[in-house]
């Protein structure tokens, strides 16, 4: 489906960005493992490359800096025999405190890894990509709900559906396509620190009464980046089992 293409994920050293490099990877495509952390990194792309047996390139930086971006293009340029395929914005951060509590510090770091870090590594990746290629933005279902205690990563997420859409209308006559995933109660080790008793007051806003995977958003970030998702740009796809419909 990817066979030979390459596809770039931003913080994808384990969680729900691993899964996706993984889907990209048993999809027949090259993926850059880009992550703030280098050991995770090496060892994602290390595992995936044997796994999969395609190219896996870490490439560590911070999204939020514009020639740790460029860094990242550069190396999804060199897998993809000079183009890039796929962007996956997947790298993300919280800060959680209620407004009154909430720092300056805290609101401008979510923002610039959040959002700034999106435009950064957009900008940087799209000059390369060719017809037919995607960018996919990792959004959040509380981006659309709201959540109490993270104004800041709530506009954030928010700011991403906007960046997405707007970027879509843009790149429509150069048949790039450009849309986001919300993932809503996903397990990943961040909610595995969860008490249970939340967790249970959580699951009893979801309809389908469970947690989602990384798996299932990954699952929706390789239609988005393949063909089978080819007339479909400035879309929203919710992946959360009906929470907060």
């Amino acid at each position: 489906m990817l066979k030979g293409k390459s596809v770039i994920v931003t913080g994808s050293g384990r969680g729900i960005g691993r899964a996706i490099a993984e889907m990209c990877a048993k999809n027949g495509a090259n993926v850059v493992i880009a992550d703030i952390d280098e050991e995770t990194a090496k060892k994602t792309a290390s595992e995936i490359a044997e796994e999969y047996d395609v190219q896996a390139k870490a490439v560590v930086g911070d999204v939020s800096k514009k020639e740790d971006a460029e860094a990242l293009a550069e190396a999804g340029k060199e897998l993809g025999g000079g183009e890039i395929w796929g962007i996956v914005n997947n790298a993300g951060i919280t800060q959680d405190a209620l407004l009154r509590k909430m720092t300056e510090k805290q609101w401008d770091l979510v923002m610039k890894v959040n959002l700034k870090g999106v435009f950064l590594c957009t900008k940087a990746a799209i000059k390369y990509m060719p017809e037919g290629a995607a960018v996919v933005n990792i959004s959040s279902i509380v981006g659309k709900s709201g959540n109490i205690g993270q104004t800041n990563y709530c506009a954030s997420k928010a700011g991403v559906v906007g960046f997405t859409k707007a970027l879509a209308k843009e790149y429509a006559r150069k048949k790039i396509r450009a849309n986001a995933i919300q993932p809503g109660f996903i397990k990943t080790p961040m909610t595995d620190a969860i008490p249970d008793k939340v967790v249970n007051k959580i699951l009893k806003q979801v309809p389908v009464g469970e947690m989602g995977t990384p798996e299932d958003i990954a699952k929706a970030a390789l239609f988005l980046l393949s063909d089978m998702s080819s007339y479909i740009t400035g879309t929203v796809v919710e992946v959360a089992g009906g929470m907060n419909m």
